[in-house]
């Protein structure tokens, strides 16, 4: 070590006019030092106060430029040591040092830069605001036959990308060409996973999502599943999954995702349909995810189900039903919900018998897999009567949303139980169903549901209500009475911000329920007439008329 204090005494005495050589006697010999200990070099180097000699050193660019670099990125190892340089001015030397050609230098600055900004993400959005990146990805394609270098930039990269600021400058750069040119040269399973670990983040931003599709990152994704499909390898399992993975997200963004359908003959869709009736789990999961994505439009959902996607994602369900795989499950459900959606689609899936299938999950404890059913179940039925009757007659089920509707941990699986109630309600139109529903209890979670905090699921509450005491008032009655049906309506009309859907469906279920005596005298009982008198003026004229003939109800029932 005394060495290492005559070394930081010659260094600052003549950093500003020393010659190279005597220069370099003391960098190598704080290298060596920190090589040794570095914990304590790097403290006895922040004692001396030679970094703030340290940003000259880097500017005059000299043989000894590297040895600065490298001596940076050694004591920036310490987390202690992080601020003193960024305080002694060694970012913006290191930033401009990126231009250099001498490759040495190059990945000593790289290593500085990465070490000190390491885990700061204020100090790493400063680098993106000075222009690393395009900096960083011209390196990386000039560089790339370079071990070292190639893994210096990926790192940085890995780190860079995670921030949302870097995403827009990445998106202007070659990187997606780069990074695809580098990932078919690599042999090394490593490697590949550090590229990998670049391109997942940098593929969530939707411009280089397209920009990797046109560099050929499909096809060498493809390959690797293929590869690696059928091995038990630990190395080829984690690629597979994470090539997979890879491929789901490059299908989330909509210029992409239909880029790679291609009107049905896109090749990946071909390939993912060959996933679906896989022994493999992940490529069962990524199949039924990848068609989940291309059914978010309604031209590739009616051209999948004219070519028999629904059967394939049934027997894929079925294999899954005991003891299945939730993630699987979830997968396929959601790719049938989507599929359900566009109106030609419904009939054509209930006819395949997807009802059915879907309600072997009821007994599913699985909160995501139960979102997924129930959502499934509630496009299916809309606009099918028929279909909304049988299955609202199903006491299994209706008992089943019963209980869900109370699943208070699980919001979506809440408000998704409620909606397809009121749903079997509202497309069945049928005292059948309306019975059922009454005698499982679900009046009280209807009423509820119409002081949702969400416009579109108090309406339906109020629709399905107006049925109820439209077509089975007497059954209903007692459990109207006990839900405070009317203290709520009363709410809904006063309130200001209630929309004037709300407002017109609360007075038509008002009048509706003037049939029931309980129910009349409670209406009676708080001044509904001075509340509709009001919404007479309502600037809505549908609410303004539904108000007067509301207004005529109550004067003649009074």
């Amino acid at each position: 070590m005394d060495n290492l204090s005559d070394a930081l005494k010659k260094l600052k005495l003549t950093a500003a006019d020393s010659t190279v050589d005597s220069l370099e006697g003391c960098l190598d010999c704080l290298l060596q030092a920190l090589a040794q200990n570095n914990t304590e070099t790097s403290e006895k180097i922040l004692e001396s106060g030679i970094l703030r000699l340290f940003p000259n050193l880097l500017t005059s660019q000299s043989s000894c430029t590297a040895k600065v670099a490298n001596i940076v990125a050694d004591v920036a190892k310490n987390e202690f040591m992080r601020s003193p340089c960024v305080d002694a001015g060694l970012v913006p030397p290191l930033v401009q040092l990126l231009n250099f050609d001498d490759q040495e230098v190059l990945l000593q600055t790289g290593r500085a830069l990465g070490n000190i900004c390491y885990d700061s993400h204020i100090l790493q959005t400063q680098l993106i605001s000075m222009g690393v990146i395009p900096t960083l990805v011209k390196l990386l394609g000039i560089h790339c036959v370079n071990a070292a270098l190639t893994e210096m930039c990926l790192v940085a990269f890995g780190n860079l990308a995670e921030l949302e600021s870097s995403k827009e400058q990445f998106a202007s750069t070659n990187v997606a060409e780069v990074l695809v040119q580098i990932f078919k040269k690599q042999t090394e399973h490593e490697k590949k996973e550090m590229i990998f670990e670049v391109l997942a983040p940098l593929a969530e931003n939707d411009i280089i999502k397209i920009q990797l599709v046109e560099a050929g990152l499909v096809e060498l994704l493809l390959q690797i599943v293929e590869a690696t499909e059928n091995s038990d390898k630990d190395e080829d399992v984690a690629q597979l999954k994470t090539a997979s993975d890879l491929l789901v997200l490059l299908l989330l963004g909509d210029e992409s995702m239909q880029k790679l359908f291609d009107g049905g003959k896109g090749s990946i869709f071909q390939v993912v349909l060959s996933w679906l009736p896989s022994n493999n789990h992940q490529l069962q999961l990524a199949g039924a995810l990848s068609i989940a994505n291309f059914a978010r439009n309604d031209g590739n959902c009616i051209h999948m189900v004219d070519n028999g996607i629904v059967t394939k994602l049934l027997d894929l369900l079925d294999r899954h039903v005991e003891d299945g795989n939730v993630t699987v499950q979830h997968a396929a459900l959601s790719a049938l919900r989507n599929l359900a959606i566009p109106v030609v689609n419904k009939a054509k899936m209930l006819s395949a018998g997807v009802a059915e299938e879907v309600l072997k999950f009821l007994k599913s404890e699985m909160p995501p897999v139960q979102f997924k059913l129930l959502g499934t179940l509630r496009m299916l039925i809309d606009a099918q009567a028929d279909a909304a009757e049988q299955l609202g007659k199903n006491v299994k089920l209706v008992e089943r949303l019963v209980e869900w509707c109370e699943a208070k941990d699980h919001a979506g699986v809440m408000g998704e139980s409620n909606r397809l109630l009121s749903a079997l309600i509202r497309h069945s139109k049928s005292k059948d169903v309306i019975r059922v529903i009454v005698q499982s209890g679900g009046v009280k979670h209807l009423v509820t549901m119409a002081t949702s905090e969400h416009v579109i699921m108090q309406n339906e509450a109020l629709v399905a209500l107006g049925l109820i005491a439209a077509l089975e008032l007497g059954t209903a009655e007692k459990d109207l009475e006990n839900a405070k049906l009317v203290q709520v309506l009363h709410r809904l009309l006063s309130d200001e911000r209630s929309a004037p859907e709300i407002k017109y469906n609360s007075m038509v279920l008002i009048c509706a329920v003037m049939g029931s005596e309980p129910l009349h005298k409670e209406v009676m009982t708080l001044a509904f007439m001075d509340v509709v008198a009001k919404l007479r003026s309502h600037e809505n004229k549908t609410v303004a008329q539904q108000a007067s003939l509301t207004e005529q109800r109550l004067a003649v029932e009074s």
